[in-house]
């Protein structure tokens, strides 16, 4: 018995990363998922974003659990494609209990150098996204009156970041959202509530620019991106954590163990939010 027994999750951003994480924790409890991606590059995202075959690779890892993946190449900042997503997995599977929100973009830069590009690019991925994809399934949900959505925040959601505003506000943006969310759906019995990450390790921030920032220099190394995740968190051991952390805090919240919960957002950040900005003597071991 899982704790998702005969639901159906749509993941927003399933292809890998967290999202990945999500598809499979949540087939891992039981649930079939329905997988949307862009599966293509935003041109003004410095990392390499995911493709065709990491969006495949997921699939087949869910199937290997013995549940049932529909991989939708959709793009969150169109309304039609995310409703169209919506159509095609209902006509799949017949319902649609669980949205988790995830698809997101990271990009750096002072708040005066930021192109109109990088900000709209981030707005409408990060917030207008997930407003777009709550739209897409609500009126289902509220027509079985049940549903759980889960949205992606970020411990930058509750606090500032230097040289990444137009991240920071989206993801303050989201929290918002979702208490909203959370009021206009409370009646209809659908529940949304949101997390916020700590450091996760997914290509999003394993990356040459990520690994800069933390090493405080250009040409940073992976090892010294894990040495500044050391400083990032309070908790004995924690450097970037893996995605499942953020995965299992969903399954929490889709699940019937919070049945009574909505309209809250979870920071699991290993204690960073307990720190004034750095963790001077973190103990690693």
């Amino acid at each position: 018995m899982g704790l998702l027994d005969g639901k159906v999750a749509l993941i927003t951003g399933g292809a890998r990363g967290q999202g990945r994480a999500h598809a499979l924790v949540s087939a891992r409890e039981g649930a079939d998922v329905i997988l949307v991606d862009i599966a293509d590059q935003i041109a003004s995202v410095p990392y390499a974003m995911a493709r065709q075959d990491d969006l495949a690779e997921t699939v087949k890892q869910v199937e290997q659990l013995d549940r049932r993946a529909l991989a939708i190449t959709a793009d969150v900042r169109s309304q039609e494609q995310l409703d169209a997503a919506v159509a095609q997995g209902i006509a799949e599977f017949g319902q649609i209990d669980i949205l988790i929100a995830n698809a997101g973009i990271w990009t750096m830069g002072p708040f005066w150098e930021l192109s109109e590009e990088s900000w709209n690019d981030m707005m409408d991925v990060n917030l207008t996204g997930v407003w777009k994809s709550a739209k897409a399934v609500a009126p289902h949900m509220i027509e079985r009156q049940s549903g759980s959505i889960v949205i992606t925040s970020s411990v930058n959601g509750l606090e500032p970041g230097v040289n990444y505003a137009h991240y920071v506000a989206s993801k303050h943006g989201v929290i918002g959202l979702m208490k909203n969310i959370a009021l206009e759906l409370a009646p209809h019995g659908v529940r949304c509530n949101s997390i916020n990450p700590g450091a996760i390790r997914t290509p999003m921030t394993d990356h040459q620019g990520a690994r800069d920032m933390f090493a405080g220099h250009e040409g940073g190394t992976q090892e010294e991106l894990f040495e500044g995740g050391y400083h990032f968190h309070a908790l004995k051991g924690h450097t970037f954590m893996p995605p499942e952390v953020i995965a299992n805090t969903a399954l929490y919240l889709n699940s019937e163990l919070a049945a009574s919960v909505t309209g809250v957002t979870i920071p699991v950040d290993a204690g960073h939010m307990l720190l004034t900005g750095y963790n001077h003597e973190p103990v690693k071991k």
